[in-house]
């Protein structure tokens, strides 16, 4: 893509046994019936010699959640916005995308 790399990450995260202050080693055990969150990270980045991101969207839910199917949707639909990102200098106008300030009179 001309407008630079588009990166997705989905990662299912799973609670230890092993403590949060001890020296982390290899074999942690799972501890069975605990939350499983799944996140997903979308990152767009230029197409730079030193790549700048320019957008990112990232959110870890809890997959036992009720409402998985509309995170689920909301996470697609942001990947989607910033893969777009970059890739339209006609690009639709955006809330927030400009501020205007008005002068005291003279």
């Amino acid at each position: 893509d001309s407008s630079g790399t588009f990166v997705q990450l989905r990662l299912s995260l799973v609670q230890t046994a092993c403590g949060k202050r001890a020296p982390r080693p290899q074999n942690c055990r799972t501890l069975e019936n605990r939350r499983k969150p799944v996140c997903v990270a979308c990152y767009k980045f230029d197409n730079g010699d030193v790549p700048k991101v320019l957008d990112k969207y990232h959110n870890c839910g809890p997959s036992h959640h009720m409402a998985v199917k509309e995170i689920k949707q909301r996470d697609e639909a942001e990947c989607k916005a910033v893969e777009e990102a970059g890739k339209a200098t006609d690009a639709l106008y955006l809330p927030g995308m400009y501020a205007f300030s008005r002068g005291l009179p003279a």
